[in-house]
C-alpha cells in the first residue's frame, strides 16, 4: 500500500455544483410587480450542491475533495477564496459565473432565480482527471446532474469509473427543471452504494405517491448491500440496507433558512460511515450536521471543525 497516499488522499470526494447564492428573507406574501422590499436578513455565500456538502464537511472536520467548476470573473475568484480550507479542484469556465437568489417565506417554504452561468460547462474531463484512484477507505459523492449538462449524459460512466477506482458511490439527484426521466435515473442506480435523496424525489423516481412501493421499486433496482436514504425533512430521515429499515426522527426547531439542509444531511451521513459508522449512527449523525448548521445564520459565522462533535454526539444546547 501506498502509505503516503493513504494519508494525503481526503476520504471523500464531491463531484457536483458550485455557485453564488443570495439568501433573503422572509417573506410572507409576493410583491406587487415594480415595487421594492426590505429583507431583514441576507447572506451572500458559496452555494450549489457540492459547495454546501463540502463546507458541511468543513464545518464538522472531515476532510473532503471538491471537484467542480467556476466562471471567469470576479465570482469564481471570490468562490475560489470562500472555500478556503477545502482540497478544491476548480475548473476555470469562459464564462460568467452561476448566481441564484434564494427567496425564504415565512411559512418555511423558499423560491430560487438561478442563471445558466458555468454550470454547464463542468467537464468528465476535468473530474476524471482530478478523482484519483485510492486504496483507502473512500466515498466519491456525486450531485446535481440535472444542473451539470455536459456531465450528465456520461453520468452513469462516471460513477462506474469511480467505483473502479477505489470508491463507495454515492448520489443526489437533486430535482430536474424539465421534469422527470425515470429511465435516465434508473440508470444510474446499479452503480450507487449510497443513494441519498428525499420524499418526493423517491416518489417520482418510481413513479407512485406511495412511498414504501417507491422504496421497493428503487431498492430493487440498487445493488444488494447499497444503502437507500431518504431525507424526510424536518421529520428527520430513514435508511434501508440489507433489508433491514431504519428511521431517525428529529425534534421541530424553528430555523429561518433551510437551503442546503439535504446537503449537510449528506455530508454527516458520509463522514459517519467513512469513519465505519452503521446505518443508524451514519443517519444520527446526518441529523445532527443539518441541525447544527442550519440553527446558525449567517453560515460564515461556523468555524472550521466547530460542529465535530456531531459525528459523536449531539450538539450541545
Amino acid at each position: 500500500m501506498d502509505t503516503a497516499r493513504h494519508l494525503s488522499h481526503p476520504p471523500l470526494s464531491i463531484v457536483g455544483d458550485v455557485g453564488v447564492d443570495l439568501v433573503l428573507g422572509s417573506l410572507t406574501e409576493w410583491p406587487q410587480i415594480g415595487t421594492e422590499l426590505l429583507m431583514p436578513r441576507s447572506e451572500l455565500r458559496p452555494g450549489g450542491s457540492g459547495a454546501n456538502a463540502a463546507l458541511a464537511a468543513r464545518h464538522i472536520g472531515q476532510r473532503a475533495h471538491l471537484i467542480s467548476a467556476v466562471g471567469n470573473d470576479h465570482f469564481g475568484q471570490w468562490l475560489a477564496e470562500q472555500l478556503a480550507g477545502i482540497d478544491t479542484t476548480l475548473e476555470i469556465c469562459d464564462i460568467e459565473t452561476t448566481v441564484s437568489v434564494g427567496l425564504m417565506h415565512t411559512c418555511g417554504e423558499r423560491n430560487f432565480f438561478t442563471t445558466h452561468g458555468h454550470l454547464q460547462r463542468l467537464s468528465a474531463e476535468h473530474v476524471l482527471a482530478h478523482l484519483q484512484p485510492t486504496d483507502a477507505p473512500s466515498i466519491a459523492l456525486f450531485t446535481a446532474p440535472f444542473l451539470l449538462t455536459d456531465l450528465r449524459p456520461r453520468y452513469a460512466a462516471l460513477m462506474a469509473e469511480a467505483g473502479r477506482r477505489g470508491y463507495r458511490v454515492a448520489l443526489d439527484t437533486g430535482w430536474p427543471p424539465e421534469g422527470w426521466d425515470q429511465g435516465e435515473v434508473m440508470s444510474w442506480l446499479p452503480h450507487c452504494d449510497h443513494l441519498l435523496i428525499n420524499e418526493l424525489e423517491a416518489q417520482s423516481i418510481a413513479g407512485t405517491d406511495d412511498l414504501d412501493n417507491a422504496l421497493t421499486l428503487i431498492g430493487a433496482a440498487m445493488k444488494p448491500d447499497a444503502s437507500l436514504i431518504v431525507k424526510v425533512g424536518a421529520r428527520g430521515a430513514l435508511g434501508i440496507e440489507g433489508g433491514r429499515r431504519v428511521e431517525r426522527i428529529t425534534e421541530p426547531a424553528d430555523i429561518f433558512d433551510t437551503i442546503g439542509a439535504g446537503d449537510a444531511f449528506n455530508a454527516g451521513y458520509l463522514a459517519a460511515r467513512i469513519r465505519g459508522g452503521d446505518l443508524a449512527e451514519g443517519l444520527a449523525a446526518g441529523c445532527r450536521t443539518a441541525g447544527a448548521i442550519l440553527s446558525r445564520f449567517p453560515r460564515k459565522t461556523i468555524r472550521a471543525g466547530e460542529f465535530a462533535g456531531c459525528l459523536l454526539s449531539p450538539v450541545p444546547a
